[in-house]
């Protein structure tokens, strides 16, 4: 989610310096942050359109000190993409042990650069948005 379906940045921009201070250096771990994060440039409209073609989950990791990032992540589907990903959301620390055709992530950590099928990395330079991955998967779809 986080890079790829959310701006984690703008979650940070929502944070008083106070708290920034208290968690440098983990900003990851401060509760309630997952929940208040933006949807990326195009990521809402990139995953209706390719969940008409694709059957689509979201597969993510939590930070392990946060135990409010699990269920704000929860939120932030249900307020942004319910339609699409209601009960369809794995969250683990190993991504290379979930099956399928697909993966979009932006970091190669935490099992992506281990997923047994192919790994899209999103803002590389090959996929540097949303447009570009639609682009792809839907061209290789008609191939």
């Amino acid at each position: 989610m986080d890079g790829v379906l959310v701006d984690f940045e703008s979650g940070l921009a929502q944070q008083d310096e106070q708290t920034l201070r208290q968690y440098e250096g983990r900003h990851d771990e401060i509760p309630g942050l997952f929940g208040m994060m933006k949807p990326m440039p195009g990521a809402i409209e990139a995953v209706h359109r390719l969940s008409e073609h694709f059957d689509c989950y979201i597969l993510s990791t939590a930070p392990w000190k946060n135990p409010s990032a699990w269920s704000d992540k929860v939120t932030w589907i249900t307020n942004h993409l319910d339609d699409v990903f209601h009960k369809r959301m794995v969250v683990t620390h190993c991504k290379n042990l979930c099956k399928g055709d697909i993966l979009i992530d932006d970091r190669g950590k935490n099992g992506t650069a281990e997923f047994e099928g192919e790994w899209i990395q999103f803002g590389s330079a090959a996929f540097p948005d949303w447009p570009a991955v639609v682009a792809y998967l839907l061209g290789q779809k008609d191939a």
